[in-house]
Parts: structure tokens; sequence; C-alpha cells
């Protein structure tokens, strides 16, 4: 059985726009398909607003050509549940605005319609625009999974990679307000004046001579055995062999695209650890209770002031655009893809 919304407002076509794949060289464009059916546990949510996300394009990066015929960008999103399958969860959520993550890989939020799980969204705060609740989920609630394992694994001290990007700030944020010190790692000297006049001090630039040294003095002196890192590649390589023993490098990113290459002496004799974190993994693992307790969190943390800076919101057609705009500078600030019908 499926429920949906009857008002001629919220009347649901048979049809919509969809940000694809082309297979042949990875660009973004925009196609006409047939909207999906939501199943049991299932909603149907008319998309407003959906951010770009490094996850995003590298989910693209990575499609193989074969698979890019069925597959929709888009790892989150804002919007309204017009349509409800079988359960009570998504009967509940049936007209409501939600924050909504994406489930499956032929329906992402750079669509106009939407289905995932019921599971997958959380209310929309009243208080919250559009455009911020369509960042309410991944990014902050990375930032609170990764100060949930900072604080299980006893570190008082970590470093933060890629500081100056819209993740790295609420890093910045939501550990200095635990107790939590950090180093702050950007790539430029215009990035370290970013994250001063946040009123952060501990601040180091890859891009300078002595970085290596300066940031393995600094673990030393404040006992940091953990890294965040978002770089990968080349970044994790050159520090590797500062850190202290006993170190652990967390990575959720790899916005450098490189590989990581060390030798095993350097992990096995130092009891060093290279480690990977999905959020997805991180909420199966922890529960959909712990999820939601943190999405209220989130919630919280952007009507007190840790908003994400938008730096450009573009319609569907404009997907590709967009993405360039994002990839060429993701310290300015999200881009979002504003959704109309």
């Amino acid at each position: 059985m499926i429920f949906e919304l009857k008002s001629m407002k919220n009347s649901v076509p048979d049809r919509m726009k969809a940000v694809c794949v082309r297979p042949e060289d990875g660009s973004l464009s925009t196609r006409t398909v047939d909207i999906p059916v939501p199943g049991r546990g299932e909603v149907l949510i008319r998309m407003l607003a959906a951010p770009v996300n490094p996850s995003d394009l590298a989910k693209v990066r990575e499609l193989r050509p074969e698979d890019a015929g069925g597959f929709i960008p888009g790892t989150e999103g804002c919007g309204i549940v017009v349509k409800a399958g079988a359960g009570l969860l998504p009967f509940l959520y049936l007209g409501k605005r939600v924050a909504c993550s994406s489930h499956r890989t032929d329906s992402g939020s750079w669509a106009e319609y939407m289905v995932t799980t019921a599971g997958s969204c959380f209310p929309a705060g009243k208080k919250l625009s559009d455009e911020q609740a369509a960042m309410s989920i991944v990014n902050p609630m990375t930032a609170l999974a990764l100060l949930d394992m900072a604080r299980k694994g006893n570190h008082r001290t970590v470093i933060n990679t890629a500081a100056n990007g819209a993740l790295g700030k609420l890093i910045a944020r939501v550990f200095s307000r635990k107790g939590i010190r950090v180093m702050h790692v950007v790539r430029t000297a215009p990035a370290r004046q970013e994250m001063e006049a946040m009123g952060c001090s501990d601040i180091l630039v890859s891009s300078e001579e002595g970085f290596e040294q300066r940031l393995g003095e600094w673990c030393r002196q404040t006992g940091c055995t953990m890294m965040l890192d978002a770089v990968g590649g080349g970044l994790v390589n050159r520090v590797l062999d500062v850190l202290p023993d006993f170190s652990t490098i967390l990575l959720y990113g790899n916005l450098s695209q490189e590989k990581i290459q060390f030798i095993p002496p350097q992990l096995v004799r130092k009891n060093k650890r290279i480690e990977g974190f999905v959020l997805s993994h991180w909420i199966r693992k922890n529960g959909m209770f712990k999820a939601l307790r943190n999405l209220v969190k989130a919630g919280r943390m952007i009507r007190k002031g840790a908003e994400t800076r938008v730096q450009g919101v573009f319609p569907l057609d404009s997907a590709q655009q967009a993405v360039e705009v994002y990839q060429a500078d993701m310290g300015a600030g999200k881009v979002l893809l504003k959704l109309t019908i």
C-alpha cells in the first residue's frame, strides 16, 4: 500500500528530471526518467535542495561506464515527503519537510524526486532554511562521529587536515567545545589566515618548508596520536614517519586522489595504524538511535551559528557547472543544487 498527498500543489507526475553521468567522459547532464515508487519502509521525497559533497565527486569519479546508465548522484538533501510506502514511519513522515540521505544508487538527491528509506530521513526544524537543512546530515554527523571516535580512544589532541573546508571548520568548532585541542593543517597561507579569523591558534601550512618536522614536534609536545585526514595520498606519505609511535591516521576522504605509499616497518615496528571511515558504516555499527541523537545535536549546532557557508546555488540543469565551481575552491563554501518543479 502506498499513501500519497492529494493536494494539487503536491501532486506527483510520472516523470522527473535527474542528473546523470555521461559514460563517455564522466561529465554531468540532466535527463527525464520515471519517478521511482517507494516500497515498504520507503518514502518518495520532492527535493528542494541538495549540496555537492566530496563524497559525491568521488562516486562520480569512480563510477564504471557500464554502471552509469542507472546512476543518479547526490548523497543528501532536503525535501518534502509526498508518498509513503507501507509502514508506520513512512506514513508519519507524509507531508513533512525532511533532511534526507540517499539509500539507492539509482535514486540520488540530484533529482526532482528521490526514493529512500524512512530511516534515512529526519525532520527538518522550522528554523533551518532548505539550504542548511540539506547539509545537516553528512558533514555535521561526520564531525560528531569523529568526535565520538576521538573520545572513545582517549585522544585529547588531534590533527585535522583540509581544516579550512566546510567539514574541517565544523570539526574545529565541535572539538574545541569539548576541550579537544586540534592542530589545523591547511595548504596555503590565506587558508591559515581564514582559520586564524575563526579563533584557531594551532595551524600549520603543509606547503611550507619544515612542515613535517613542526608537526612531529607538536605531536610529541601535546601527546597527539590521532590524525583525521581528508586528503590522503602524498600528505599521508609525508607525515607517516614523523607521527609518534602508536599513532592512528583516520582517513575519511581522498581529496588528493593519490595513492598512499608506505613500507610495512612504518606501521609494524612503531604500532601505527591507518584506518578508513565511512559515515554510513559508523551509523550501522552504532545504531539509528545514536545517529538520530547526533542529528538533533547537528541541528542545534547549526542554529547556534555553525551554519555552513554557501558560495553558490545552481539549478539542476547546471550540475556540471556547480561541480566545477566547487572543485575550483572548496574552501570558499558549499555549492548547492536548488530544485524547483
